[in-house]
């Protein structure tokens, strides 16, 4: 899809029209602010962006007229009270016309998906989905699971519902055709097999064990399979054994039969008879209590790929309907539509989502309510998972916001946390030192509110634990008390819980009083007098008690969960900055010198100890270094 900013594909007339004044949420200022809008908005298909009185956008929407879509937001008894308190907060808006709606619509998915706004109904799983890349830059393909964008060449099979599924798929296709996972880096420096060829999951095309024509053909064999023509590949598997038996050359046969026991354990692993159903998707819906899940299933070829569960939020008065369209177009913002799309019901705007979803995909996308044969099971499954897994939800639900009800008596709290930030710094003597927050509430860890702090101030020194942790909290409330004076945004923390003692406590205690903040609770987690035990951990109070659980209390163990999760946070971030570290040169820092240039005189010096101290007479023999860039070398390490 080409860039939403560009002139070639939308006519951009945006303008930002704002009601200068009022900063705390008001009807009539809400309203004048949009009318003021009204007055220059064409009829035209766009998207309209609500922003409050910081700018941030409170709502993105996108219409086949922008005056007629914009003009409802002004009669506010019509409103849901959502809309209204929306409105309320309304202080300019931000208008882009597009060519048409289809056009408008997949705008619209982008920039929810950029500012995540309050009042749109919101995918919450941010995470991309894994694929199974079959690389094509190399004379041997390369087999492997890829995240993220697809920028290298080759075919990618998927999505598949996990990073597990991928995996156990990967290990059975090893075994299947023999194909090599390893990096080109890998393969370019052996001179024997690997232990991937002696346990038979790999031919060692990296030693010349295969010959690339016949290698090429197992490449092709993988990618019928996994386009669905498993029958095909299982036939010539067949074939090839029989003819090994026929002619006595048992190793071979046997072989063969190993490889055909792979097929049948993949084949043998899919959950959901998708047979004949080609590449889909499946999507159904259910909703109790005002909570709505959706069920995805993911078959290609006809092969089950796995399924996942969704629960998106924001969608308190919103009808189910709007819901699931909302959830599709952000799905397939990053997931490319397959050729056909079932869904639980009729949509009113199926024929314009097909339609967007085949602008982005480049080709025909079929989105319907399948009505019998295979493709209706599929559904009816998909709609049983649905109520399943909303079931699930709901019963976890309730026990998180018990805990967080005990959390609340335990700590004194007004009401039950909305948001908890745990705190721990790691380091290793005062080397590579780091601060971690990790963030939960109702609905569990919130993976993206995550943050790493790296102990950078000169006053602090290495190793001292309580300064580091000052540090840490200073630039997190100083930054919250800028940016959210208000407490507006949901980021601000109802309970912040210290790994650490009384000391820790006081630490952070004095960073609140500097910054003039007088009603954040902080707690300080100690492992208590037996040191080493689960179950014995102390919590230190900003007022001075101290206070103990039972050993098999569930409170208890909820909050060594969010402690060892921010352990497991901070160790893992302080081992990543350790060997960026350990792999870091004096080259890094040097002016106009780039991987390439780096590798060049690493190569023809051995060391970056001499190429600080060659001369600039050597420096400019190096192979791939002009003299100018000898000279910057030079310079750098010696003209200082």
């Amino acid at each position: 899809m080409s860039d939403p900013n560009s002139p070639n594909r939308f006519n951009e007339e945006t303008a930002t029209f704002a009601v200068r004044g009022a900063e705390t949420p008001d009807l009539d200022a809400g309203v004048a602010a949009i009318r003021n809008v009204l007055k220059t908005l064409p009829a035209r298909p766009g998207v309209y962006r609500m922003q409050d009185a910081r700018g941030d956008v409170l709502y993105v929407g996108k219409a086949r007229a922008l005056k007629n879509r914009v003009t409802n937001y002004t009669q506010v008894m019509r409103l849901s009270k959502r809309l209204q308190r929306m409105v309320a907060q309304t202080r300019s808006m931000t208008i882009v016309t597009t060519n048409n709606e289809a056009e408008a619509l997949l705008l619209e998915a982008q920039l929810i998906k950029r500012f995540r706004p309050p009042y749109n109904v919101l995918l919450r799983d941010d995470k991309s989905f894994p694929f199974i890349l079959l690389r094509r830059d190399h004379e041997f393909a390369r087999i492997q699971l890829h995240r993220g964008a697809r920028k290298a060449k080759g075919d990618y099979f998927g999505p598949f519902a996990g990073a597990g599924q991928v995996r156990k798929t990967l290990n059975a296709l090893q075994k299947l055709f023999l194909l090599r996972s390893c990096t080109d880096s890998f393969f370019n420096t052996r001179d024997r097999p690997c232990l991937l060829y002696q346990i038979r999951r790999c031919s060692a095309p990296c030693v010349d064990r295969i010959a690339p024509e016949a290698y090429g053909e197992l490449v092709d064999d993988a990618r019928d399979f996994l386009m669905g023509k498993s029958t095909k590949v299982q036939a010539k598997l067949g074939v090839q054994m029989q003819d090994a038996a026929e002619n006595l050359d048992f190793e071979l046969a046997a072989i063969l039969r190993d490889r055909l026991k792979a097929l049948t354990f993949i084949q043998g692993s899919q959950a959901i008879n998708a047979e004949g159903v080609g590449d889909a998707d499946i999507f159904a819906l259910a909703n109790k209590s005002g909570v709505m899940g959706i069920q995805a299933f993911f078959i290609r070829g006809g092969q089950n790929w796995g399924h996942r569960s969704f629960f998106p939020a924001h969608t308190n008065d919103v009808s189910e309907d709007e819901v699931l369209a909302a959830f599709l177009m952000q799905f397939y913002e990053e997931v490319p539509p397959p050729r056909t799309i079932f869904v639980d019901r009729n949509l009113e705007e199926a024929a314009l989502l097909a339609e967007a979803l085949r602008e982005r995909a480049g080709h025909k996308v079929a989105l319907g309510v399948p009505q019998r044969g295979p493709r209706r099971r599929l559904l009816d499954q998909a709609k049983r998972n649905a109520v399943e897994a909303l079931d699930r939800r709901l019963a976890e639900g309730t026990t998180q916001a018990k805990l967080l009800a005990e959390v609340a008596d335990l700590f004194e709290l007004p009401e039950p946390p909305e948001r908890i930030e745990v705190y721990d710094n790691s380091h290793i003597q005062g080397t590579n030192a780091l601060g971690a927050m990790v963030v939960a509430g109702p609905e569990g860890f919130q993976k993206n509110q995550y943050r790493k702090f790296n102990i950078k101030r000169a006053e602090t020194k290495p190793g001292d634990d309580y300064a580091m942790m000052r540090e840490v909290l200073t630039r997190r409330f100083a930054r919250a008390v800028e940016e959210d004076p208000d407490r507006q945004g949901g980021t601000w923390p109802d309970l912040v819980l210290l790994d650490g003692g009384r000391g820790q406590l006081n630490a952070a205690k004095a960073v609140l009083e500097e910054l003039g903040i007088e009603d954040v609770c902080m707690v300080g987690v100690a492992k208590g007098p037996h040191h080493g035990r689960e179950g014995r951990e102390v919590f230190h109070l900003m007022d001075g008690r101290e206070l103990m659980l039972p050993v098999n209390s569930p409170l208890l163990f909820y909050l060594q969960r969010l402690r060892d999760e921010v352990h497991r946070f901070a160790i893992g971030a302080h081992r990543e900055k350790r060997a960026k570290a350990i792999g870091a040169s004096p080259l890094d820092e040097v002016p106009g010198i780039g991987p390439a240039r780096k590798k060049a005189l690493l190569m023809h010096f051995g060391t970056a100890r001499a190429v600080r101290s060659a001369s600039l007479e050597d420096l400019q023999k190096a192979p791939g270094v002009s003299a100018g860039v000898a000279q910057q070398v030079y310079d750098y390490f010696h003209a200082r």
